[in-house]
């Protein structure tokens, strides 16, 4: 899979660690920055990484802030991206078992680094339970559907 990820300034150095484990999982890992600890704004990246996602340019994405919160939230703005802010391992697994999440936020200030490997790695390894959770999948991306076909 290509997996697309990117930070803020708060999450620059948890990232080339992220980096590094998607690849060694046998992964293609796609930095979308940033390079460096100086201030940025988190919007910027997570679009960065959504705008992949939606279009297909990648499969998955995971992106860390301060909290994992406000990247989530850019990244739900995108077509097709159901994000989902981790906190444990739980989170990480049913967001993807349950939801089909193809977005990953995790915090940078929160989270030790041991902690975020093993949630990104059960992220990546979880497939989707299909059936019952299908349904409801499916139906987010109706309601996705009509309010952009409704904006237009």
């Amino acid at each position: 899979m290509k997996i697309a990820v990117a930070s803020d300034h708060r999450g620059v150095q948890i990232k080339s660690k992220i980096l590094a484990l998607v690849s060694d999982l046998g992964h293609q890992a796609l930095d979308f920055g940033p390079q460096d600890h100086e201030s940025v704004d988190y919007p910027d990246y997570g679009a960065r990484v959504a705008k992949a996602v939606s279009r297909a340019e990648a499969d998955r994405g995971i992106l860390i802030c301060g909290t994992g919160m406000g990247m989530c939230i850019v990244a739900n703005k995108f077509r097709g991206v159901r994000a989902a802010t981790c906190h444990d391992d739980v989170t990480a697994e049913l967001s993807r078992r349950h939801n089909n999440a193809n977005v990953m936020c995790l915090s940078g200030d929160l989270l030790g680094e041991p902690f975020a490997m093993r949630m990104v790695e059960i992220w990546l390894t979880t497939e989707f339970e299909g059936a019952r959770h299908a349904r409801r999948v499916d139906k987010i991306s109706h309601y996705e559907s009509e309010e952009f076909s409704s904006n237009s």
